[in-house]
């Protein structure tokens, strides 16, 4: 049974910096697609960021050159390092595995 769980979340000041981290059990994260999502105030859930099999990546225009997806494969973690964070980026953080497996989430508040 695959299980991801999200941390790292918190409140931010405008263009502060937050790591967030999803330890997965269950699945071997360089065989398969893991992702980044979120779903702000009112809106639909979205794609933040992707990271393929091969080590490819892909990102929503709105968070490129500020996040990066990386993965760490012993320690079977998903990591999304997040800079030059925007009232915007406020959301609930998901991590998926082949857009069929959710964590629970994590908040992530930038306010000054």
């Amino acid at each position: 049974q695959v299980q991801l769980v999200e941390s790292g979340g918190g409140l931010v000041q405008p263009g502060g910096s937050l790591r967030l981290s999803c330890e997965a059990s269950g699945i071997i994260l360089s065989r398969n697609v893991m992702g980044w999502y979120r779903q702000g105030p009112g809106k639909q859930r979205e794609l933040v960021a992707v990271i393929y099999s091969g080590g490819s990546t892909k990102y929503a225009d709105s968070v490129k050159g500020r996040f990066t997806i990386s993965r760490d494969n012993a320690k079977k973690t998903l990591y999304l390092p997040m800079n030059s964070l925007k009232p915007e980026d406020t959301a609930v953080y998901y991590c998926n595995a082949n857009a069929v497996v959710w964590g629970q989430g994590t908040q992530v508040t930038v306010s000054s």
